[in-house]
């Protein structure tokens, strides 16, 4: 009968807390995905799952027959007491699934760039939540990637793979500094669209060109005057109303569903 992991002191348990640390996830080149739809969504995407952290209790169908194919593949299942995964879960009412999963942000060399691609990019993002919110936008929007421009929040922060609902797995996440983000859309010919709140013109009224990187600045910050000034275009939500701004998250899925919506008749790649 295979083994049950009941005591907190486990090496793995340890090492599923320490992953917890952006150094320490940076470092190992690992990150832990909680969830039975996040963990099947990594399955499916290929990811490279270092183990399954099971729950038998807890776990329900079909999760519990996917766990059983991978296991007779070859992937380590490490079973854990009801307790114990309790007690390493981030809600309550866990689904007895996690997964240590390898991987590492791309570099922008490593996007593939279309005569119709749209990528959306985040200056100083600092909300993980917001950036796995995002990133599951960009998913369900097409978008061909996700670009974290200078100092960013780690979109492998458990809030972020949470939020990102297993889009971490289908959307590329790349890093670049603003010098290498401007050189990479000159050397490419994608056209950086920036956002502001003092934009001539509103986002219905402006044709976004292909490829195009959408360019939004952080929470509270917004853009900085150089970046702004950087931009081929610059586009602006229309608001009414007293709010000042909207959730950067929000502001994403606007933006990007207009540019869907303006081509929608295309493959966005």
């Amino acid at each position: 009968m295979p083994e049950v992991i009941t005591s907190a002191s486990n090496p793995l348990i340890k090492r599923v807390r320490l992953l917890a640390d952006r150094r320490h996830r940076r470092r190992e080149g690992a990150f832990v995905v909680r969830g039975s739809q996040p963990v099947w969504q990594a399955v499916e995407a290929g990811a490279e799952i270092e183990v399954l952290l099971v729950a038998p209790d807890l776990l329900r169908e079909p999760a519990a027959a996917m766990v059983a194919e991978q296991e007779a593949s070859g992937v380590r299942v490490a079973r854990l007491s009801a307790d114990l995964f309790a007690r390493i879960a981030d809600r309550d009412g866990p689904s007895g699934l996690a997964a240590i999963v390898r991987g590492r942000l791309a570099l922008l060399a490593d996007l593939a760039v279309g005569p119709r691609s749209v990528f959306v990019a985040l200056h100083e993002v600092g909300n993980p939540g917001n950036l796995g919110t995002i990133i599951r936008t960009a998913d369900a929007a097409g978008a061909a990637g996700v670009i974290l421009v200078d100092a960013c929040t780690d979109p492998f922060d458990p809030a972020a793979v949470k939020a990102s609902m297993g889009a971490i797995f289908g959307v590329p996440v790349a890093t670049a500094s603003t010098t290498g983000l401007l050189t990479w859309c000159g050397e490419h010919g994608v056209a950086l669209a920036v956002t502001s709140g003092k934009g001539s013109g509103t986002l219905w009224d402006t044709a976004l060109p292909r490829p195009a990187a959408i360019l939004l600045g952080s929470e509270g910050a917004g853009l900085p005057a150089d970046l702004l000034a950087a931009g081929d275009i610059r586009l602006r939500i229309p608001m009414t109303g007293t709010a000042e701004s909207l959730n950067l998250a929000v502001a994403a899925g606007v933006v990007l569903y207009e540019a869907w919506r303006q081509h929608r008749s295309e493959e966005w790649h």
